[in-house]
């Protein structure tokens, strides 16, 4: 753990992006934050921080996240079943898009189409004859999300301006190309990242009695740490690429300039000597002991750690705290765990979970 911090907090290295493919190269100007360095990632990370402050989250987006929450378990309790992985995807890409501003066209479409626009994650990993067929799909679906959810949502804006990240992106200059990449950067660093989590957080309450029911009597400080540990033992992103620019040495190793480095942060996480003892065993009160970060590495460190932590551990707790209450709730179907390159991490499928009719 104490390398790997040091790592990303280094500033030697280089976000890599995905699988360390190197600089993305740009006007820097219209260049998505996550693959910025120095100071140009520095003054856009300052600009769009406003949007995921606790603030922010207690003053606009909590409401949003109970209302969306109060949606979904109506729907799920006239039905008496649903699946876990697309109600927590709906209420992520709700959530999201409020903070982005995609919020003049159908939210439950939107997602789907969202989903669809992902494929274009998966070319590096297409044979050689798929892959010109994956990118017209990835293009097809690109364009339908312009057309159906970004370009309203930039028209309303221009309109009206509002406290989003696509009015903020208006008021810079960014180009409509440059606000799609934006909000499919948003899409797969939130909405995604978020829906996986949301299962295999209510895997794991499901599944130990004890911690569900602490979970369901603590206070919200106190619901955030168990998902905070949950997050520490399964992070829904487990490998972080950075490129190092110059040499490096810290009481923790050394790396040389020019080296690829991808971090395990699953691994990291399991360091007991940075996270304590018993370091395999779900302990909401290790945090607390070691005096550090629940997530410890689980959102990244340094100038790049993940800005929306606190937006996915709130919906989280907010969505878990009112099913884990609905009346007769179960799980019926435990998820399907895959794990993915794309994100170099895991997906979490067709978990059931069933309830008393209303």
């Amino acid at each position: 753990m104490a390398f790997a911090r040091d790592v990303l907090r280094s500033n030697v290295t280089r976000q890599a992006g995905a699988g360390a493919k190197g600089e993305v190269s740009g006007d820097p100007a219209f260049t998505s934050v996550f693959y910025l360095d120095g100071e140009a990632h520095k003054r856009k990370r300052q600009a769009i921080v406003r949007f995921f402050t606790p603030k922010a989250i207690s003053t606009r987006y909590r409401a949003v996240m109970e209302e969306a929450t109060d949606t979904l378990l109506a729907r799920l309790r006239a039905r008496g079943q649903g699946r876990l992985d697309q109600m927590s995807f709906e209420l992520a890409v709700t959530v999201a898009a409020e903070i982005v501003g995609l919020t003049n066209s159908d939210q439950r479409a939107m997602a789907q189409r969202i989903q669809a626009t992902l494929i274009g994650l998966r070319l590096p990993q297409m044979s050689r004859w798929r892959r010109p067929f994956g990118q017209l799909q990835a293009t097809f679906h690109g364009a339908r999300f312009l057309a159906r959810d970004v370009r309203p949502a930039i028209r309303a804006r221009r309109a009206e301006r509002r406290e989003d990240v696509i009015s903020h992106l208006l008021d810079e200059g960014y180009p409509e190309q440059a606000i799609l990449i934006e909000c499919i950067t948003f899409a797969v660093a939130g909405m995604i990242t978020t829906r996986e989590f949301v299962v295999m957080a209510a895997w794991h309450l499901f599944g130990n009695d004890a911690l569900r029911e602490r979970f369901l009597s603590a206070e919200d400080s106190g619901q955030i740490a168990i998902l905070e540990e949950i997050m520490r033992l399964d992070p829904v992103v487990n490998m972080i690429a950075r490129r190092v620019t110059a040499d490096m040495t810290t009481d923790s190793g050394s790396v040389s300039e020019g080296e690829e480095l991808v971090i395990d942060i699953r691994a990291a996480n399991l360091d007991a000597a940075g996270v304590g003892e018993c370091p395999y065993a779900l302990d909401p009160d290790r945090a607390r002991r070691t005096k550090m970060a629940g997530s410890y590495l689980s959102f990244g460190d340094g100038s790049h750690r993940c800005p929306g932590a606190q937006v996915a551990l709130n919906e989280t707790r907010v969505f878990l705290d009112r099913l884990l209450r609905v009346p007769g709730i179960r799980l019926r179907r435990e998820p399907d765990l895959l794990w993915t390159d794309e994100l170099m991490g895991y997906e979490l499928r067709n978990a059931v979970v069933t309830c008393d009719r209303a």
